[in-house]
């Protein structure tokens, strides 16, 4: 399968991210390192988790991290995997952190849960704002230097607090973010593509994309409100059920069948299509759902199907 290269790294990923939120929420150990084989067996490397999955579920989060832990040491593939976690978010413990105190006790324990010595993609998950952005960046250098973290990306950071990171990092010589995760999908296109877009570009930011799926909405399962009680996530996608809703819906069913796929492989694809997205971030708690993140860099969409989708979600 063709690796895209992380911007400033030497990582190279398959253009599919799996999102490992699901890991000790909606799948077990079991089968989490189920999903993890196939997704590994089908030619892909690149595994997304942070330190507070899945926080709501027991208050302070961890087990995700722990399950990929165990599944890399069982199968001793680690050298094979680019794996990112984050830091920041908030818990029933703790809110929003991203200072250097923090970020120094949560990569140990993030390392530890892990059963590793180094973390590939280490992200700023949610910003503090509170936090000078040189104490953040001097955290992250200290970690770097010691080998505990290769590269640094960002979440959920306020474009005026990014272009301060990199301002500083610049000023003085601390560690440069190398990508951005942004909430970015064909319903939710605005915040990215006015705002963060220009600065993707300018400081050249490879972009993995989150809720790339707008939690399963695109995926077309969710048309009624009925639907809406089909799964635990089905409550987040009422939001969606509106005329723009249908008519993407009606996009994804008219391209899916013109290629004989799915909608969410069509999504994913669109997403794909877009030069500024390295690969987008999905998960997927069955086999049929793995095989619509297999199938979609397969698929390439030609003008007019982006043109439709285009039109239909702006």
């Amino acid at each position: 399968m063709e690796k895209r290269n992380i911007k400033n790294t030497d990582l190279s990923v398959a253009p599919i991210n799996f999102g490992g939120n699901v890991f000790g929420w909606t799948l077990d150990e079991k089968q989490s390192f189920e999903m993890l084989d196939q997704f590994i067996d089908a030619g892909f490397n690149f595994i997304d988790t942070a330190d507070t999955y899945s926080w709501w579920v027991n208050g302070k989060g961890g087990q995700s991290e722990e399950i990929i832990g165990k599944w890399l040491k069982s199968r001793g593939n680690r050298n094979h995997i680019v794996l990112a976690t984050k830091v920041g978010s908030e818990t029933k413990e703790h809110g929003y952190d991203i200072s250097k105190k923090h970020i120094l006790a949560s990569v140990d324990e993030s390392l530890k849960r892990l059963q590793t010595d180094h973390i590939d993609l280490y992200y700023t998950h949610f910003d503090d704002h509170k936090t000078p952005v040189e104490e953040t960046l001097q955290a992250y250098d200290e970690v770097i230097k010691a080998g505990k973290v290769r590269y640094i990306a960002a979440s959920n950071v306020s474009p005026e607090r990014l272009i301060a990171s990199f301002e500083a990092a610049e000023k003085n010589n601390l560690p440069k973010y190398v990508a951005l995760q942004p909430h970015y999908n064909l319903l939710e296109r605005e915040t990215f593509e006015n705002t963060y877009a220009e600065i993707v570009e300018k400081y050249n930011l490879s972009v993995f994309t989150y809720w790339s799926l707008a939690a399963g909405f695109l995926t077309g399962k969710y048309r009624t409100e009925e639907d809406l009680a089909k799964s635990a996530r089905g409550e987040g996608v009422r939001k969606y059920l509106n005329d723009k809703g249908k008519n993407v819906l009606k996009a994804l069913d008219s391209v899916s069948e013109k290629h004989e796929t799915t909608q969410a492989s069509v999504a994913l694809a669109w997403l794909l299509a877009n030069p500024l997205v390295t690969a987008p971030i999905v998960s997927a708690t069955s086999p049929s759902q793995l095989k619509t993140l297999i199938d979609a860099p397969q698929l390439r969409l030609n003008e007019d199907d982006i043109n439709l989708l285009n039109e239909a979600s702006k």
